[in-house]
């Protein structure tokens, strides 16, 4: 456990403590487990592994019952910035995906003197909040039925009445080729017992599309993230071939927000749980990235 920030966070290391950072962020609805087939081998190979549970998953906490339970983009690049002051980290490689994405692409935007490089799963993840009240397509907006369904009393009824079943479904959906296993999901199905997951689950899907307020401590942030700031550090996509809620065609022009060194790759076979189902490609880019 941390104290970093707002929150007590639980965070498995791996590898020795003097090697090159490299901090691997989860997404929703998932856990730490989703980088086990990355985090040991980065660590044979002599990196310092930080896989930390964000905020309102497992047995991290926030430290003050005050503290809004806020999921916001804002307060995900937050709580990455003040977790590496915390362990003492000066610069890291980021690596994440949905959630996890989000707030590594924060921080190489916003802090770039704290990142040696980024792979950021699903592209440019800074969210255009002052945007949101545009329509994306029709196939597009049935892919976020779970976003809308958030925003009434009915779905938030559904996900703190049985979050498994609620998460289980999205899994299924969004990476229809990966069969998981039932002891698989039950690993990280113990993660979304956390009794703040729902009111930040919540809470995150209403800001973005400006149906809640934010907490008002992070306004200055929000604020910085709405200029779409560029990501300047050298940076890599990747995409899977078969994401069910966010497919590759959506990131096909991506590559405008990032002005230092770039690639994007699209990983056949994969969907949207990318770190689970195709580990090898974040191994392979998060040491070519540590080699600049």
């Amino acid at each position: 456990m941390v104290t970093a920030g707002a929150l007590d966070v639980a965070v498995e290391l791996h590898g020795p403590e003097g090697g090159q950072a490299v901090v691997l962020l989860h997404g929703f609805p998932d856990d730490v487990r989703a980088w086990d087939g990355v985090a040991r081998p980065l660590a044979e190979h002599g990196f310092r592994v930080v896989v930390p549970y964000l905020r309102g998953y497992g047995p991290t906490r926030y430290r003050d019952a005050a503290t809004p339970r806020s999921g916001q983009q804002a307060a995900l690049g937050v709580d990455l910035l003040a977790l590496m002051d915390a362990l003492g980290i000066g610069r890291a490689l980021l690596a994440g995906y949905d959630w996890g994405g989000r707030a590594a692409c924060i921080v190489a935007a916003l802090w770039p003197d704290r990142v040696h490089g980024l792979v950021s799963a699903n592209g440019y993840n800074i969210q255009d909040i002052a945007g949101s009240a545009r329509p994306a397509p029709p196939e597009q907006e049935a892919r976020y039925w779970y976003q809308w369904y958030l925003h009434t009393d009915r779905g938030v009824a559904a996900l703190e009445q049985d979050r498994r079943a609620f998460c289980r479904l999205l899994w299924r959906m969004w990476s229809p080729s990966w069969h998981f296993t039932e002891a698989e999901f039950a690993a990280t199905a113990a993660a979304w017992d956390n009794p703040d997951f729902v009111a930040t689950v919540v809470q995150s899907y209403r800001h973005r599309h400006r149906a809640a307020p934010g907490d008002p401590a992070l306004q200055g942030i929000e604020d910085r993230l709405a200029a779409r700031p560029p990501i300047t550090v050298p940076a890599v996509v990747l995409h899977g071939a078969e994401d069910g809620v966010d497919p590759p065609a959506n990131t096909e022009g991506c590559a405008r927000w990032f002005t230092g060194p770039f690639r994007r790759d699209v990983v056949p076979g994969a969907g949207h749980f990318l770190p689970r189902e195709g580990p090898q490609p974040w191994i392979a880019y998060l040491r070519s990235l540590a080699a600049r």
